[in-house]
């Protein structure tokens, strides 16, 4: 028998997933052959040992 709690807590992660990638400013816009390419974004150093 399937628990209703990992199906209920999978589908609204999924649900939140969703959510999150629908809201992106992104998500309309194409861009065209004559705009600027995107600034890069910054990588973060978190947990990076530099040596």
């Amino acid at each position: 028998m399937i628990d209703n709690f990992s199906l209920g807590l999978t589908h609204g992660l999924m649900l939140l997933a969703v959510w999150y990638l629908l809201r992106r400013p992104d998500l309309d816009r194409e861009a065209g052959p004559r705009d600027e390419a995107p600034a890069p974004r910054k990588r973060s150093t978190w947990g990076r040992r530099d040596a």
